[in-house]
């Protein structure tokens, strides 16, 4: 069944989209409808004014699901299946002729040729103005200059029209009118075009690792995948031509003799080190310019016109081809579009980082298969699910084997005989040890768990341990003085500065992330409970002792009470801190939970698995502000109707 969803992800998503839109309309509906209703009932500021309202939820969820699916081109995909596959194609024909594009003024200002012989003359110039007379005696200097002249010559030879042969004038004709050819097969359509089987039995569009099928699918991606093999033979034939009049060869034959008497001059040892490597560092210089002007790849600019109108008429005709394709690709495929490059198609674009929700979806199916050996979970691990827990680990984990030692007595020895017969504190340690079988319990397991299992019990020591010391440090001059400068000091640190050193000191396992979670939620609660304390109306404490209460009873009665909003209010804040600690924790280090995921997604670019793990966080961290919301109105029902 999953994998029937997974490979009709499409399908899906179309009624899903159709499904969202119907649901953005209705609730912008209702509420408005409602607003107009209780607008006569209801002033601004009253907190029973946001209450219900869960239209509005479901509009802004419908609104932000419809955009990621548009941004992703998930309605793309939905709606145009075979979009991707023909604007991949089209760019197998892009690819085919983006070596006669890249000698054009198309993607570029100038002609590959104009680009070239500005950038030499500019460094021929700079060279000769440059050159150091010392290293180099009077002869040498002049064959530097016969260089010199030399490549400025075959500059001015390359340029000159009429010294470009009437092979490479026939050669540029014939591909222009081979071009020309291309741009008729793809005006006259697709008509007679059919996938071939191999083609139909490729996955659709996203299911695969390789998201867009390579091979054509329909007959107008079979068009241009025709065209685009005849493309590049007619690419490959242009970029062979050269511009080699029998000039410049004499011309290049003298300037690499004279290259040459110089470099076997550097050989010599009567060079100082620096002289040699001057001489040594100008002639490269020189060489490197020379060794680009001796392969004929300058042509004038008017022997190229013909290809350029050529390539135009081309650009023209593939437009013309596309038909209704050019208005999914501008509306529905936000950024750069489909790109061909070597042997695959890929998503450019907000498409290639932000992944189709209905991707999203059928990756965390994936990853929650509890099946680990069919591919479920992650690194050998469940994403979330259950195991037998030996209770005697429980134990381990909760008693100190230090307790057993403080106990009287010692532990037993071996007789002579080479017999041990434990005692009553070598029984409690194996049984603090957890070598003692209690049997087991059903629990929880996987990364999922392993996140909220730290978060948990950090959050729970920070609340155990923060609340008290933060009340009495609200009513007590002594605990304020006294720890409130070791609060303050660690407090204002971010939690990753100090989590390499703890991460060091404890190691990565699960004591040194759930300390350091410790850290951060301890100061969250100790400041609430200080602020909630601290601000308690000295009318009703004085009321308090007017009528006989002690202070045991102020402090349970009246000053917990009025603290409680607070330290709910920092037990929120303090699950959102704990929950962002921990992921970069496990980032740094560790091999579970929902962090460890993500930073392995991270390093191989695995787009789709990083937004799992925000989607992980995302309905975590909603679960437990739900959680917090419902304690906040069953602890505090008081609160905002004072």
């Amino acid at each position: 069944m999953l994998n029937w969803l997974s490979f009709h992800r499409a399908d899906i998503a179309a009624v899903l989209i159709i499904g969202l839109v119907i649901a953005l309309i209705w609730s912008i509906y209702i509420g408005r409808k409602e607003t107009i209703l209780r607008e006569t009932d209801e002033v601004f500021g009253d907190p029973e004014r946001t209450k219900g309202g869960w239209y509005w939820a479901v509009c802004g969820m419908s609104a932000l699901m419809l955009v990621w699916f548009f941004f992703s081109w998930g309605m793309a995909r939905a709606y145009f299946p075979n979009a991707a596959n023909e604007l991949c194609q089209i760019g197998k024909l892009n690819e085919a002729v983006s070596p006669i594009k890249a000698t054009l003024p198309i993607e570029s200002r100038y002609y590959k040729s104009t680009d070239i012989v500005v950038r030499n003359n500019e460094q021929l110039d700079a060279l000769y103005a440059s050159l150091p007379a010392d290293a180099f005696t009077a002869a040498e200097i002049a064959q530097l200059d016969s260089v010199y002249s030399t490549s400025k010559g075959l500059i001015a030879l390359y340029s000159d029209p009429a010294n470009l042969s009437d092979e490479a004038l026939r050669q540029f004709d014939a591909v222009a009118s081979q071009l020309d050819g291309i741009s008729d097969r793809l005006r006259a359509g697709p008509d007679g075009l059919v996938p071939s089987a191999e083609a139909s039995d490729q996955p659709p569009w996203g299911v695969t690792e390789d998201e867009i099928p390579i091979l054509a699918t329909s007959p107008r991606g079979v068009l241009f995948d025709t065209v685009s093999v005849d493309a590049a033979v007619i690419a490959e034939s242009f970029t062979s031509v050269r511009n080699m009049p029998d000039e410049a060869t004499a011309l290049i034959a003298d300037a690499k003799a004279d290259i040459a008497a110089l470099k076997e001059a550097n050989k010599s040892p009567s060079f100082d080190e620096a002289t040699a490597k001057t001489r040594n560092d100008y002639l490269k210089a020189v060489e490197r310019i020379f060794r680009r002007l001796d392969d004929g790849l300058i042509f004038p600019a008017e022997s190229l016109v013909g290809v350029h109108a050529a390539i135009d008429r081309l650009d023209d005709a593939i437009g013309d081809a596309k038909g209704s394709l050019s208005f999914v690709d501008a509306v529905f495929m936000p950024g750069e579009g489909v790109v061909k490059s070597r042997t695959i198609c890929t998503e450019q674009g907000s498409a290639r980082w932000l992944p189709k929700p209905t991707d999203v979806i059928a990756t965390l199916g994936r990853l929650a298969n509890p099946n680990t050996d069919e591919g479920g979970g992650f690194k050998g691990t469940t994403l979330l699910w259950w195991k037998w827990l030996a209770i005697a680990d429980v134990v381990d984990f909760i008693i100190p084997d230090g307790l057993v030692d403080m106990l009287p007595g010692s532990y037993g020895t071996h007789d002579a005989t080479g017999a041990f017969d434990p005692n009553y504190k070598d029984k409690l340690l194996a049984f603090a040890s957890g070598e003692v079988s209690l049997g087991y319990v059903p629990m929880l397991d996987g990364h999922i768990w392993d996140s909220l299992f730290r978060v948990l019990v950090a959050l729970a020591l920070g609340i155990l341990l923060g609340v008290p010391l933060g009340i009495y440090m609200g009513v007590s001059r002594f605990f304020k003085s006294f720890f409130d400068p070791m609060i303050e000091l660690y407090r204002p640190v971010p939690p990753l500065a100090w989590a390499p050193l703890i991460l060091t000191i404890f190691g990565i396992q699960d004591d040194g992330k759930i300390f350091l979670l410790f850290m951060v939620a301890f100061a969250i609660m100790v400041i609430s409970a200080r602020t909630g304390a601290s601000g308690t109306q000295l009318s009703k404490i004085r009321a308090s002792h007017s009528l006989g209460a002690s202070n045991r009873q102020i402090l349970r009665n009246v000053i917990l009470p009025n603290a409680l909003p607070e330290i709910l209010t920092g037990a929120r804040i303090a699950i959102g801190v704990c929950w962002g600690t921990l992921v970069a924790a496990e980032m740094l280090a560790g091999t579970t939970g929902i962090g460890f995921i993500e930073n392995v997604a991270r390093t191989v670019s695995d787009y789709e698995l990083i937004w799992v793990t925000i989607l992980i966080m995302g309905l975590l961290g909603l679960a437990f502000d739900l959680f917090m919301r419902l304690m906040i109105a069953k602890l505090i029902p008081w609160r905002g109707k004072g």
